[in-house]
């Protein structure tokens, strides 16, 4: 399998009007570009790929419709801070605020592309809260302030009575609010920027690839046959590996969200909201298999939590898991049900670290997000189109000098740690799930 079969529609898609999906595949058999995934970074890449070169002829693949792919499945935080951004304490060092400022143009540029296209994504600049509801998790929250403080991003703290006021629920201790952030409905972001693209961008939906050889040329084989070009560019995240690229420097993670009917009058009220129809807001978790919780443009309530190695778990068993964190946050809740409930995929790697860069011949990879992947998946992508087109500029040496995935333990012993290491941090996240 080199792409994710999910059990279950994306409820952020589901939630939008039918799409018709663009699956007619080009006739000419031979690209300038091809590009493997149509998720954040492929659609950045695509897009700049077309800006650079008019004239070239781009073939974008996905394996599944736009919005039901890992891209529509997050919990649609657009952040130009990501909470696993790998910098330090310490003073700001030149790489580290450049890694800040690329995150804040990228978000800055995404703002651009939803205003030029008039893409329906619910845009909604909010500040988003970072909340713990353990001794330890306040003890994390507390540290990255530290950092905060150091890097000069403003935030409000928050104490029980305050995330209370916000949300409704009587569940944290602590937490601070900050911005650089963004409340976005991801299946309508990233079907927008598909539909969008410049016209030199051959589109080609439920197109799985099958193989990559790496000839003189790049060759992928899909389901609608065989497409050569000068240039090949990998962005299928954690499937790369199933290409033949990475594989032992990235997980496949399954991780799995949830959103309810929409809520009554009195349930919205015990969600925080009094007097604004349209309030949002969201919390992110202390610890990293904690919950993610979001008040949905007031509507609807959205849990994110669980995560599984490599298969995606039994549906009975993720509803259960999200009611579960539902139950813990609004136990005054009349009823606690979901409307839909889904999983998705993100690519972990050992040490933090993306891989980013020529794979092989004419062949580039972004790969191993880590999480946060909006913003950074789309402005990696945009870099990787211009590195693959051999052009320079500060930005790219930055990204090509960070560090790259570390290597993992071979089989079993990956699977084994990487199961054992799921089961410590859900219980070490104890209330936080």
């Amino acid at each position: 399998m080199t792409a994710p079969q999910y059990l279950a529609r994306c409820g952020w898609n589901a939630l939008l009007p039918a799409r018709p999906a663009k699956i007619d595949p080009p006739s000419q058999r031979h690209h300038d570009t091809i590009v493997v995934g149509a998720g954040y970074v492929g659609l950045a890449a695509a897009r700049r790929l077309a800006e650079l070169r008019p004239d070239h002829s781009i073939l974008l693949l996905d394996a599944d419709e736009i919005g039901e792919g890992s891209s529509g499945r997050n919990a649609g935080f657009a952040v130009s801070v990501p909470f696993n951004a790998g910098l330090s304490d310490a003073p700001l060092s030149p790489a580290e605020r450049l890694q800040l400022d690329l995150y804040e143009r990228g978000l800055n540029e995404l703002e651009a592309l939803v205003r030029r296209h008039r893409i329906a994504c619910d845009w909604n600049p909010s500040p988003k809260l970072h909340a713990a509801a353990t001794a330890d998790g306040e003890r994390r929250l507390k540290a990255t302030l530290r950092s905060y403080a150091k890097w000069q991003i403003g935030y409000e703290e928050c104490d029980r009575s305050r995330i209370r006021q916000i949300t409704g629920s009587d569940h944290y201790r602590y937490g601070f609010r900050t911005g650089r952030n963004v409340f976005i409905q991801p299946a309508a972001l990233v079907r927008g920027l598909a539909d969008s693209l410049p016209p030199n961008v051959h589109l080609c939906e439920n197109t799985p690839v099958f193989d990559v050889q790496a000839q003189d040329k790049p060759v992928v084989a899909t389901s609608a046959g065989r497409f050569s070009a000068d240039r090949l560019i990998l962005s299928n995240n954690a499937f790369v590996k199933r290409l033949g690229y990475l594989r032992d420097r990235l997980v496949t993670i399954y991780t799995y969200a949830a959103l309810t009917p929409e809520l009554s009058p009195s349930q919205r009220r015990l969600a925080g909201q009094h007097g604004t129809s349209d309030l949002e807001w969201g919390i992110l978790p202390a610890n990293r298999l904690g919950t993610t919780v979001r008040l949905v443009a007031g509507k609807r309530l959205l849990f994110r939590s669980a995560y599984s190695y490599e298969k995606e778990l039994p549906a009975a068993r993720v509803e259960q898991l999200l009611l579960a964190s539902y139950r813990r946050r609004f136990p005054e809740m009349p009823r606690h049900e979901f409307e839909f409930v889904w999983g998705g995929t993100t690519a972990l790697t050992s040490n933090g670290e993306a891989s980013f860069g020529a794979v092989a011949p004419g062949i580039y990879c972004f790969a191993g997000c880590n999480g946060s992947g909006i913003v950074k998946g789309s402005v990696y992508g945009r870099m990787l189109a211009e590195l693959s087109l051999g052009l320079a500029s500060r930005e790219l040496a930055g990204a090509l000098a960070r560090p790259e995935p570390g290597p993992l333990p071979p089989e079993p012993f990956r699977t084994i740690g990487a199961r054992a290491a799921i089961a410590y941090q859900a219980w070490k996240a104890g209330a936080e799930r």
